[in-house]
C-alpha cells in the first residue's frame, strides 16, 4: 500500500512542481467552460428568453467584463500563488475572515457546479445507452462517472489534462465543422448579416436575461490561478494562460452562436429556439453535415460533460489541498500522493462530498435535469460571481499597501474598479432572473443569494473563531506559496 505525503506542519506538503505548462492549463479552464454544453444548452435558452439575435453581441460583453477582470486578476497572480487561488487572493487583499469567507463560497460553487454536471452526464447517459438497451437509471451513470473520475484525479495532474486536451479539441472541432458547413453554404434564408454585434440588436430589453446564461458559461476560467504551483514558470504561465482561456471561450462562443443565428435568420433565431430549445443546433447539423453529426455531437456531449467534471473535481481537490493544508480543515486533507503529488486525501472528500450532495436528490426522487442540475446551477453561478467580486476588492485593497512592482494604475486600479461594477451589476442580474436560470419559481431557489451570503459570514465567523481560540493557525491563514 502506497503512503501519502503529508505536511508535519502547516504549509509542510507540496503539489507536483513543474508537472504542466500553458496549454494544460488552458485544456483545463476550457473544458471546465464545456464549450459543447455551453453552446448547444446555454445559448439556446439565452436565445429563447433572452436578446435572440443578440446573443452573440452578449458573449463578447461577458468576455469583455472578463478581460477586465482578468487584467488585474493576472497582476495580482504573480505576487500570491498557491493552490488556494481566489481564498489566498482574497486573504492577502481583504485580510484573513474574508479570505475563508472566500474560500467557503468558492467550495460551496464548485460542488454546486460539479453536482450538477454530474447530474446532466447521468441523464444524456441513460438517453443514449437506453437507445442501445442498456436501460439503467440515470444515478447510475452519474455514480459510475464520479467513480471514474475520481480515479483520474489521483493520477499527476498531467494526466487530467490530457483527458481534458483531447476532449476539448474534439468538442471544438465538431462544433467547427457546423460552423465552416454554415458558411459555405451561405448562410441561411436572410444571408450573412453582423447586426448580432450592433448595438440596437445588442442593447434590448431581452440583454439581462441573456447575461444570466451568458456569464454562467465563463465559470472555470479563474481555476487558472489554482495551478499556480504546479505550472512551469507560473509568473509568465499562469496570466498567459488567463488571457488567452478567456479570449478562447469568448471568440468561440461568439462565432457559433453567430453561425447558427446564421443559419436561421435573425428574424426567426428567437422563434426557432423557442420552439426547438433541445433541438436548435442538431436540427441544423443534421440538415447541413447529415446524420452521422448528431449521433457525433451526442456522443462528444458526454465526454464533455466527464471532461467538465473532471476540470471542477480537480479544482476542488486543490481548494481542500490548501485548506488542510494551512490547517483550516482536517490536516490531512493537505497530503499528497508520493508518486503523482496530486492531493490524494482532497480527492476523497471531495468525490464523497459529491455523492453525499446527490444522495438525498436520488432517494426522494428529484427529476435530475429540471431540479438538480438547474437548480444547483444557478446557485453555482450566484457563488462564483459573489467570490469574483471579493476578488475584485482583494486587488484593488493588495496594490493600494504594495509598493515597488512594475503595474500600471489602470491594472491595479481602474480596471479592477470596473470588473467590480460589472460583476456586482451582474449578481444583482441574476438574482432577478434566478426562476428563469433554474427554471423554479421554489422559495427554496429564490433564497439561494441569502445562502451564498450566509455561507461566507459563516466563514467571517469560523476566521474570528480561530483568531480567539488558536492565534498561530490564525497568523497562518491565506500563506503565499511559492
Amino acid at each position: 500500500m502506497s503512503h501519502v505525503v503529508t505536511p508535519s506542519t502547516p504549509g509542510g506538503a507540496h503539489l507536483a512542481r513543474n508537472s504542466i505548462g500553458l496549454v494544460h492549463i488552458i485544456f483545463f479552464v476550457v473544458a471546465a467552460a464545456a464549450p459543447l454544453t455551453a453552446v448547444v444548452g446555454a445559448s439556446t435558452v439565452a436565445f429563447a428568453f433572452g436578446n435572440g439575435p443578440g446573443v452573440p453581441g452578449a458573449f463578447v460583453l461577458a468576455g469583455l467584463l472578463y478581460l477586465i477582470f482578468a487584467a488585474g486578476f493576472s497582476a495580482m497572480s504573480r505576487h500570491v500563488g498557491g493552490a488556494g487561488a481566489f481564498y489566498t487572493f482574497i486573504a492577502q487583499g481583504i485580510g484573513r475572515p474574508a479570505g475563508v469567507a472566500g474560500a467557503m463560497i468558492a467550495l460551496l460553487t464548485y460542488t454546486a457546479v460539479q453536482s450538477a454536471v454530474y447530474a446532466l452526464f447521468g441523464v444524456f447517459s441513460a438517453a443514449a445507452f437506453a437507445g442501445l438497451g442498456l436501460d439503467l437509471p440515470w444515478y447510475v451513470w452519474s455514480l459510475s462517472a464520479l467513480v471514474a473520475i475520481h480515479l483520474a484525479g489521483r493520477r499527476n495532474i498531467a494526466f487530467s489534462g490530457t483527458i481534458l486536451g483531447i476532449a476539448m479539441i474534439l468538442e471544438v472541432l465538431v462544433l467547427l465543422m457546423l460552423n465552416v458547413a454554415i458558411l459555405l453554404q451561405g448562410g441561411g434564408p436572410e444571408g450573412f448579416s453582423l447586426s448580432s454585434f450592433a448595438p440596437a440588436v445588442v442593447f434590448t430589453p431581452g440583454l439581462a436575461v441573456a447575461l444570466v446564461f451568458v456569464i454562467g458559461s465563463f465559470i472555470g476560467f479563474e481555476a487558472t490561478a489554482i495551478f499556480g504551483e504546479e505550472a512551469r514558470d507560473p509568473d509568465r504561465t499562469i496570466p498567459r494562460a488567463t488571457y488567452a482561456a478567456v479570449l478562447l471561450i469568448t471568440a468561440f462562443y461568439a462565432f457559433s452562436t453567430w453561425a447558427i443565428v446564421q443559419y436561421y435568420g435573425p428574424s426567426q433565431i428567437q422563434r426557432a429556439a423557442e420552439t426547438g430549445l433541445e433541438t436548435l443546433y442538431f436540427t441544423a447539423a443534421r440538415q447541413v453535415l447529415g446524420d452521422w453529426s448528431v449521433a457525433l455531437m451526442n456522443g462528444l456531449l458526454l465526454l464533455s460533460l466527464f471532461a467538465c467534471a473532471l476540470s471542477f473535481h480537480n479544482t476542488l481537490n486543490r481548494y481542500f489541498f490548501a485548506l488542510g493544508r494551512e490547517g483550516l480543515l482536517w490536516r490531512n486533507l493537505g497530503s499528497v500522493h508520493p508518486r503523482h503529488g496530486s492531493p490524494v486525501a482532497a480527492g476523497k472528500l471531495q468525490s464523497l462530498s459529491s455523492a453525499v450532495v446527490l444522495a438525498p436528490f436520488i432517494l426522494f426522487g428529484a427529476d435530475p435535469y429540471a431540479v438538480i442540475f438547474s437548480w444547483l446551477s444557478g446557485l453555482a453561478v450566484l457563488g462564483i460571481l459573489a467570490v469574483q467580486i471579493l476578488v475584485s476588492l482583494a486587488i484593488i485593497l493588495y496594490f493600494r499597501r504594495q509598493h515597488g512592482h512594475d503595474h500600471s494604475r489602470l491594472v491595479t486600479l481602474v480596471l479592477p474598479v470596473l470588473a467590480l461594477i460589472g460583476l456586482g451589476g451582474a449578481f444583482v442580474l441574476v438574482t432577478a432572473h434566478l426562476d428563469l436560470l433554474t427554471g423554479s419559481d421554489s422559495p427554496l431557489v429564490r433564497a439561494f443569494p441569502l445562502l451564498v451570503l450566509l455561507v461566507g459570514l459563516g466563514g467571517v465567523l469560523l476566521a474570528r473563531r480561530i483568531q480567539r481560540h488558536q492565534p498561530e493557525l490564525y497568523a497562518n491563514l491565506g500563506r503565499v506559496f511559492g
